[in-house]
């Protein structure tokens, strides 16, 4: 899946058309897996203030200029446009290519290729660019299956929580969910053993983010989820953050593109009120039930509690489930939860008793990991 949407500099040398000219890589061997953008063809020395980046240009040399001078500021100039290769073509013109040239390619890291043969230009330019539609065109066939795993794992019932597992699998990487002011809603990580825990994930992220407004990590995907703060009072145009991070390896534009897609679902799905709400206490019950399950390390389990916000003192711990047999009216798997989860937290907080709360709602369950100051509290609190 590398490069969606493109192809690379490297690809481009592998087309007939220039491979037909018998190009030999100069300089810059170690970055051929550039992106292009698009391919330019010039000869004036002004070529790199025309151009925007990404681009493989093509030249028979009439433009870099005579004297050293001009052929290294020429070079400099396309570096700093962050062109993705320079092609040049060798003839009567430029027998071959001056050392200014190359010496500054190279100290710039700018793939400079050099043709052999002489090749029509047009032909490269053509065959370039059907190579880059074709990869946007199934860039967006990925993104709408993507879109459509989505929106069946909405109606099928898994709500947010399946969405953003169906994202994690496709892009091999965990996915979080986040306020506007970045409280974590829901971590999904994908399948497959041997995986970094999502929650332990997330507070290496937090740790490195001194403010909300920070930017995150290199390489991770950060897609705004419209619809304004569910806070009274509250204004603003964005509800939440929908954030890829690239633990395993390099996140692609077509994650980015499924990214959008998917906040778009989740804008309709948090537009319902409590939802961040409901979608927190859920994630928390995953945690306790992963924890109860032994599927949490217990060195582990602290750190990734007070990423939930469970911060108890030095007193034992008291695991309780509750289990309700006959859930009211109004509590169903799709909503209702979170009121509950609030009224039984009110309740330990009035009493001075730190607690983790979440739900499994499909389980009518809602499991509780009280913080004790003695062990003598354990059957008032039960």
């Amino acid at each position: 899946m590398e490069n969606q949407g493109g192809i690379t500099v490297r690809r481009a040398l592998e087309l007939p058309g220039l491979r037909g000219g018998l190009p030999e890589v100069v300089t810059g061997e170690d970055q051929l897996d550039r992106p292009v953008r698009w391919v330019h063809a010039g000869e004036a020395p002004n070529l790199p203030a025309l151009l925007k980046g990404g681009e493989l240009l093509l030249t028979t040399g009439l433009g870099i200029g005579t004297r050293s001078a001009d052929q290294r500021a020429f070079v400099r100039g396309l570096a700093e446009r962050d062109i993705a290769a320079l092609v040049v073509e060798l003839g009567p013109r430029l027998p071959r290519l001056p050392a200014a040239l190359v010496d500054t390619a190279r100290s710039a890291g700018l793939p400079l290729v050099q043709l052999h043969r002489e090749v029509p230009f047009v032909s490269v330019t053509e065959q370039v660019h059907t190579e880059i539609v074709n990869g946007h065109y199934a860039l967006l066939r990925q993104a709408e299956e993507i879109d459509r795993r989505c929106t069946r794992a909405l109606l099928d019932g898994g709500g947010v929580p399946r969405v953003l597992r169906t994202l994690a699998e496709f892009a091999a990487e965990p996915v979080f969910l986040e306020t506007a002011d970045g409280r974590l809603l829901y971590a999904a990580a994908p399948p497959g053993a041997g995986r970094p825990d999502p929650l332990q994930v997330w507070e290496g992220l937090r740790a490195g983010r001194t403010t909300d407004r920070d930017p995150a990590p290199s390489g991770a995907v950060v897609v705004e989820v419209p619809g304004g703060s569910a806070a009274p009072g509250a204004t603003g145009t964005v509800r939440a953050r929908l954030v890829l991070l690239p633990v395993g390896g390099r996140l692609l534009p077509v994650h980015r593109l499924a990214a959008e897609r998917a906040s778009g679902i989740l804008a309709v799905v948090l537009m319902q009120a409590r939802q961040e709400e409901e979608l927190a206490a859920r994630g928390r019950g995953d945690f306790l039930h992963d924890l109860a399950e032994g599927r949490i390390a217990p060195e582990d389990a602290p750190a990734q509690a007070r990423v939930l916000g469970f911060r108890p003192g030095e007193g034992p711990m008291l695991p309780v489930v509750m289990r309700l047999a006959d859930p009211p009216e109004g509590l169903t798997p799709g909503g209702g939860w979170a009121a509950l989860v609030r009224a039984v937290a009110e309740e330990l907080a009035a009493v001075g008793v730190p607690a983790l709360l979440g739900v499994r709602p499909v389980e009518g369950r809602v499991p509780v990991l009280a913080g004790l100051r003695a062990e003598g509290e354990r059957a008032a609190v039960s």
